[in-house]
């Protein structure tokens, strides 16, 4: 559970990866196979296949790279097609793949009805009374015409099917494609001799089962189209994301001493092109405003309603839509080095990987046909030798069954639909779940860890109170003061700046600056040795602190401000208060939290009296005050300990350890890169309420997963006894090879119609 700094990835992180488009891999076992050969090569370091949409995602170790020739041909040394999916961007990407899905779609609707067309009239003939058995010359003739279609249909509509079964068989493996290819081919194969040779066959045996082969392959095939038909919708929140791509961008160039404004392709923006965005249009790159003012809407992304406004040197964002006014920005990332185009990289990574009770299906499967395959042999010595007659008709049609029946292609899908479609619910929300790992973990959250500042907080504090204890004047003191923190990225002292800045105050030149975590920092000013941070601080620097003094700074803490020391040359002189005010709603999101059986904890720096008085106004009755930086992921380790699976929710550069050590880290999406890169879950709207989304998303997502391995598991093993024969010692009853055909087939659709059940989910209703 306990992950590396090293491993993360921040959204601006560029992975080296390539993506295949996977052709020909039927099931579960498939994806072990195709991830196998491609892990065994030296270069790579991870190979992920989304078996939904039949991609793999390969990674490769220390920035290396391998031809994707020969990743190509290493699948293709086992039986499968490949081909590189990195010349194309994501939208003719999936407009490709929808493409080929629908002609796929097509392909499989057409060999449903042949097989289908010859299997159905057998079939009704034979419910209608007609015999299937082969006593005359007569029955002999037209049963061999009808063995020679069925042998058409299998050659045109399942072709597909022995081709697969062949090639795992040389590759020493096998997958869906085998029992279909035993089941159909011993099916007709016995068919054939009782017609050709029936002499060899008890009379009361010669039985043909060319409409069960028929009738099997249709359905299969009617089975796997309507799971493309249906999967394709999974496809949808990646296709809103990259709806919000501009397709054009206004540039201004200078041409011949000239300076134009010319439309070009998204594609040809390049970085520190100047564009310009008039009113409606979509921002085309990121970038930073140098000219004009507005607002724009960054719901799309974000999820947060209410525009933003921005001014020259604020950042934007591609996708969002600007609102009122032109504005003129600089390029600072193009391509797929934009923060959306990331964020539709994280989209798609985290629908690609697995979560644990994911790779749970997939060992199951790697054992699952060989022990069917030996379950089909045993079910037919059985009826061989224990049977009655005729023994090896009977022999026989359990087998097939068993074979068909036992077909895990349900159970390779059951995983990966609930995962793309729960990624990219949590992705409309404006939650980017990173890998599968962390969507089923946020499910048994039992403790969440809030830091204060920036995250219950607006991490946007405000001077409040300057309370003098000497001659020197306020001003005086706020210069000295803005002059010593000007240098500093927290943002309390930025508060203290933009104060200064606000009253035109003029900043000295500091010297000998130094920071000291989680107390304060000091320097030289004007000759004199200036310290400002927090009592423990004061304490350290022997600074005298009078009982005034602790009576103002304790009344400033009760009313949820946080008191800081100001001393010159070892002797305070003032005391100034800051306060963040909470988000809006902070309160409501923990309670929502807490209504759902979740222990709620406060961490921050600041002194206790500050904390206590914003955990009572948001409702936390457990907190940790006047932690340091490195105190925090010993807070994490000590919840652990306890037997708590926890989350921890943070923004800044002193988070990112207690993030990375948490069971799942949560990022608030307007922090520090850091942050983002330490954790597994990042809240593009920096509300809280994304993070009771994301567990509501993920308990959604695992329930659904748990609902279509239970279906496909229950399925599998439960109709392989009944496939096998128990019923018929008691009630005479034996399944029908077509009966375990239309009943595997539609397991399928089952499965993806589950797991599309999540797309109508509304995470805050839970």
């Amino acid at each position: 559970m306990k992950k590396s700094l090293s491993k993360k990835k921040s959204l601006t992180t560029k992975l080296n990866t390539l993506e295949l488009i996977i052709e020909g891999a039927g099931c579960a076992s498939c994806v072990g196979k195709i991830e196998m050969v491609l892990s065994e090569l030296n270069e790579v370091q991870n190979a992920e296949m989304n078996f939904a949409l039949r991609t793999v995602t390969v990674t490769f170790i220390d920035n290396k790279s391998v031809d994707s020739a020969l990743l190509i041909q290493a699948i293709e040394s086992i039986g499968y097609n490949a081909k590189s999916a990195q010349d194309s961007s994501d939208e003719e990407l999936l407009d490709e793949k929808e493409i080929a899905e629908r002609k796929y779609y097509q392909k499989l609707m057409l060999q449903m009805w042949v097989g289908l067309g010859l299997g159905m009239p057998l079939m009704i003939y034979s419910l209608l009374g007609g015999p299937m058995t082969v006593n005359s010359a007569l029955e002999r003739s037209v049963w061999l015409f009808i063995g020679l279609m069925c042998a058409a249909v299998m050659y045109f509509a399942g072709k597909h099917f022995y081709i697969g079964a062949y090639k795992s068989f040389i590759n020493h493996s096998a997958n869906m494609d085998t029992l279909i290819a035993l089941g159909t081919g011993t099916a007709w194969l016995y068919s054939m001799v009782v017609v050709i040779n029936p002499t060899i066959v008890p009379e009361m045996a010669r039985h043909v089962y060319f409409e069960a082969t028929a009738m099997i392959i249709g359905l299969i095939n009617l089975g796997l189209a309507l799971e493309v038909k249906a999967r394709g919708r999974t496809s949808e929140a990646i296709k809103r994301l990259i709806g919000l791509q501009a397709k054009t961008a206004r540039v201004i160039r200078d041409s011949q001493g000239k300076r134009q404004e010319i439309d070009i392709a998204i594609e040809k923006v390049q970085l520190n092109d100047v564009v310009r965005v008039r009113p409606g249009e979509r921002i085309p790159v990121d970038g930073v405003v140098v000219e004009g003012s507005t607002s724009i809407d960054e719901s799309m992304l974000t999820g947060e309603p209410m525009p933003v406004q921005k001014i020259k040197g604020d950042e934007v964002v591609a996708g969002t839509i600007n609102k009122i006014g032109s504005i003129i920005f600089k390029a600072t990332r193009v391509g797929k080095d934009t923060a959306l185009a990331q964020i539709i990289n994280m989209v798609k990574r985290a629908q690609n990987s697995k979560p644990p009770i994911g790779r749970l299906a997939d060992v199951i499967s790697a054992y699952f046909v060989p022990v069917i395959m030996i379950i089909a042999i045993a079910s037919a010595l059985i009826w061989l030798n224990f049977g009655p007659d005729p023994r090896i008709a009977f022999a026989v049609v359990s087998a097939t069954t068993v074979l068909i029946i036992a077909c895990p292609c349900a159970l390779g899908l059951a995983t990966p639909m609930s995962v793309m479609v729960g990624v990219g619910k949590a992705a409309e929300a404006g939650v980017l779940i990173r890998n599968g790992e962390a969507l089923q973990t946020s499910s048994k959250i039992t403790a969440m860890v809030l830091d204060k500042t920036g995250t219950i907080t607006l991490g946007a504090p405000k001077v409040t109170d300057i309370h003098v204890f000497s001659e020197l004047d306020e001003n005086r003191i706020l210069s000295l003061v803005a002059s010593l923190e000007a240098g500093s990225e927290h943002p309390l002292a930025q508060a203290i700046v933009e104060s200064a800045n606000e009253k035109k105050l003029s900043l000295n030149k500091v010297e000998v600056f130094k920071a000291l975590a989680g107390r304060g920092v000091e320097g030289i000013v004007d000759n004199n040795k200036l310290v400002f941070g927090n009592k423990k601080l004061m304490v350290e620097q022997n600074i005298t602190l009078t009982k005034e003094i602790i009576i103002s700074a304790q009344t400033m803490a009760s009313e949820a401000k946080t008191p800081m020391y100001f001393a010159v040359n070892g002797e305070l002189v003032a005391l100034i208060a800051v306060a963040d005010p909470i988000k809006g709603d902070s309160i409501s999101a923990i309670k929502r939290l807490q209504d759902n059986g979740i222990r709620v904890v406060m961490l921050t720096g600041d002194n206790k009296a500050t904390a206590k008085a914003v955990a009572d106004k948001v409702g936390i009755t457990e907190f940790f005050a006047e932690v340091l930086p490195e105190d925090k992921s010993a807070k994490i380790a000590q919840l652990q300990a306890q037997g708590e699976i926890v989350g921890m929710t943070g923004d800044g550069i002193n988070d990112a350890p207690a993030l990375a050590l948490a069971n799942v880290g949560f990022a608030i999406g307007t922090g520090t890169d850091v942050a983002i890169e330490s954790a597994d879950i990042t809240l593009m709207r920096g509300s809280l309420h994304g993070l009771a989304d994301a567990i509501a998303v993920s308990k959604a997502t695992l329930a659904n997963i748990k609902q279509n391995l239970f279906g496909a598991f229950i399925y599998n093993l439960a109709g392989v006894p009944f496939a096998a024969g128990i019923l018929y010692p008691f009630f005479g009853l034996l399944l029908s090879p077509v009966i375990a055909g239309a009943a595997m087939a539609f397991s399928s659709l089952t499965v993806v119609s589950n797991a599309n059940r999540l797309r109508f989910f509304k995470p805050q209703d839970h």
